[in-house]
């Protein structure tokens, strides 16, 4: 039952699922002597991690400096931004410029058309006038249409 317990606990801990507690089981167990032949390799790593929990290393490590960059790579991303905004914005704001443009033009059009077609009819309203006039003075009857 023991072994179950401990290839299970075992199965846990390779896909970093175990607790704490769960992971002192598992360094008491292998500790012992009597561990067997199919978990030997799992024993040789927990005693490596047993052995070596306190090893600590005297080398410094540098890290490279990336403040002047980091700074000037963040300062020329918000430009870009500023930049696309803007154009976008002035670009939205010129499309739209042209509509109402466009607009008033085609209503100057339609406007001017309105007018002349009134001209005519008002030319028509004389021409009824001028013939009903005319059958008056030569006595003759309106054509039926």
């Amino acid at each position: 039952m023991e072994l179950a317990k401990i290839e299970f606990l075992l199965e846990k801990y390779l896909d970093a699922k175990t607790t704490l507690e769960e992971e002192q089981i598992l360094k008491t167990y292998f500790s012992k002597n009597d561990v067997p032949e199919h978990l030997l390799a799992y024993k040789n790593l927990f005693d490596y991690f047993t052995a070596n929990v306190f090893e600590t290393s005297n080398k410094e490590i540098r890290l490279p400096k990336q403040g002047k960059i980091k700074k000037w790579l963040s300062v020329a991303a918000a430009v870009v931004l500023f930049v696309s905004v803007s154009t976008f914005y002035q670009y939205d704001v010129g499309q739209k410029e042209e509509a109402k443009l466009a607009y008033q033009e085609t209503q100057k059009a339609l406007n001017l058309i309105a007018q002349n077609l009134n001209k005519g009819g008002d030319a028509i309203a004389h021409l009824q006038t001028f013939d009903e006039t005319k059958n008056k003075i030569f006595n003759n009857k309106p054509e039926n249409k």
